[in-house]
């Protein structure tokens, strides 16, 4: 009997490894497509110039290693993949589709379906995300993640590292392909998902009665504002630095402009206690710490993960996700549901 105990990986080098124990992938892939072509070991000794007696031998060390059958055979029919066999070749070929275009995050993808194979369960799905108020709340509704809260750009270059299994990101008021890298790089072509979760509403924090009269960025320059920043590589802070530049202000004119946060609400916080006077962030801070709030646009929050990875939290993560959009203020589901 298989423990939940048991490790398991897939090394870099194209080696399963199960406890103590390694199986060569390019092994296993030839021995699954060479049976289910042939109906025969012979048909696998072939290909890999083996006797058949050697074949039996090395398919026993692999059911050892997996500590499942893998073939079966059957009187007058040959020998043909287990229900196990049939679903780990799969997994295999469905990475070995993508390496080219992530290794490690095909690896990922396939070591949870190994898992979820041998021990019934794969384990938390890891999860690099931009901070938003309605995510968490989702994903504290959904469990089943271990979540990393980081910068958009941060977030999505740790997936195409293949160091996480899904991200959370956004581009501002335009889509990934217009984002330029990372952002561009996450497409069908590269063996990903893009999901759009929802849409938000940002615009700047201000404080309560706004009490500067802050109608525009510009206003933002006048003695005595005082502003917070995202930190940089956030979402947030590179749509604030592409409207300076877009309408000819000076970051160095901002007071405030390298004082930093890490979310939305730790940006309303700052402005809540009277430690600064506007910052960009999403209305729904505002609206939990009574703060003023003038709009700049509406941007695409998304999700993306590896087009092989099959998680039943990632669903549910984006279902909920989407339901709550048409209930939560400054947000509303997004135009296009599935890329």
């Amino acid at each position: 009997m298989i423990q939940d105990s048991v490790g398991v990986t897939l090394g870099l080098g194209g080696t399963v490894r199960i406890g103590a124990s390694a199986v060569e992938v390019s092994d296993l892939m030839v021995a699954f497509e060479a049976i289910a072509r042939t109906g025969s070991v012979q048909g696998f000794a072939d290909a890999l110039g083996l006797s058949y007696r050697a074949a039996w031998a090395r398919l026993q060390t692999y059911e050892s290693a997996l500590g499942r059958p893998l073939v079966h055979k059957t009187r007058g029919h040959g020998t043909a993949l287990t229900a196990f066999g049939v679903s780990l070749a799969q997994a295999l070929a469905a990475a070995a589709s993508a390496l080219e275009a992530g290794l490690g995050r095909e690896t990922r993808a396939v070591e949870r379906r190994l898992r979820e194979l041998l021990i019934g369960r794969a384990g938390a799905l890891t999860l690099a995300a931009s901070h938003d108020p309605l995510l968490v709340e989702v994903l504290d509704e959904v469990g089943g993640f271990e979540v990393s809260v980081m910068g958009s750009r941060a977030a999505v270059e740790r997936l195409l590292d293949g160091g996480v299994d899904a991200v959370g990101f956004h581009c501002g008021a335009r889509g990934p392909g217009a984002a330029g890298p990372p952002f561009s790089s996450i497409d069908a072509a590269a063996g990903l998902a893009l999901y759009p979760l929802f849409e938000r509403e940002q615009g700047l924090l201000l404080a309560h009665g706004n009490p500067h009269g802050i109608r525009s960025l510009s206003d933002l320059t006048a003695e005595g504002v005082r502003y917070v920043n995202r930190q940089k590589g956030s979402g947030t802070r590179d749509w604030f630095d592409r409207m300076l530049a877009k309408a000819g202000l000076s970051a160095a004119a901002i007071r405030g402009y390298a004082v930093e946060e890490f979310t939305h609400q730790a940006v309303a916080a700052v402005i809540a206690c009277g430690a600064a006077d506007a910052g960009l962030g999403v209305r729904a801070s505002a609206e939990r710490l009574g703060l003023d709030f003038l709009s700049v646009g509406w941007e695409t929050y998304y999700l993306a993960a590896s087009r092989s990875l099959a998680a039943p939290a990632l669903d549910n993560l984006i279902a909920a996700a989407r339901a709550r959009a048409g209930r939560m203020p400054g947000y509303r589901p997004a135009a296009s549901e599935a890329k």
